[in-house]
C-alpha cells in the first residue's frame, strides 16, 4: 500500500496534472482565437483597400462640384450686383421725374377741381362719414 507521503505525492502529481491540461487547452482554444483574429483583420484589411480607393474618388467628385459651385456664386453674386446696380440708375433715371410728374398732375387736379368746386360744398358721390354722439371709443 502508499504511505502517507506517497499518497500526498500523488495527489499532487494528479492536480498537476490537471491544471497542465487545463492550461494546454485553453491556450489551444486562445490560438484558434487569435488564428480568426488574424484572418478576421486580414480580411478587413484586404477590403478596406479598395473602399479607401472609392472614397478618395468621392472625396475628389465632391471637391470638384463645391469648386464649380464657388464659380456659381461667385457668378450670382456679380449678376445681383449688376441688378442692384441697374435698378439704382432706374430709380433715379424714371423714378424722380415721374414721381415729379405725378405730383404735378395731382396738384394741378387739386387746383382745378378747387376752382371749379369754389360754390360747391362737399361732393355728392363722395359717402360722408357721420360723426359719433358720444364722442367715445370703440366699445
Amino acid at each position: 500500500m502508499l504511505t502517507g507521503g506517497q499518497l500526498a505525492g500523488l495527489i499532487v502529481a494528479v492536480f498537476w496534472a490537471v491544471l497542465v491540461s487545463f492550461i494546454a487547452f485553453t491556450l489551444l482554444r486562445l490560438a484558434r482565437l487569435l488564428g480568426e483574429a488574424s484572418r478576421v483583420v486580414r480580411d478587413f484589411g484586404d477590403q478596406a483597400a479598395p473602399l479607401l480607393d472609392d472614397m478618395t474618388s468621392t472625396v475628389k467628385r465632391a471637391n470638384e462640384q463645391l469648386g464649380r459651385t464657388d464659380v456659381i456664386t461667385k457668378q450670382v453674386a456679380g449678376v445681383t450686383q449688376n441688378v442692384s446696380a441697374v435698378t439704382t440708375v432706374m430709380t433715379s433715371v424714371v423714378g424722380g421725374p415721374l414721381v415729379k410728374a405725378a405730383a404735378f398732375s395731382y396738384g394741378v387736379r387739386k387746383a382745378l377741381g378747387n376752382r371749379e368746386g369754389e360754390g360747391r360744398a362737399a361732393a355728392p358721390d363722395r359717402p360722408q362719414l357721420q360723426a359719433r354722439s358720444q364722442g367715445k371709443g370703440r366699445r
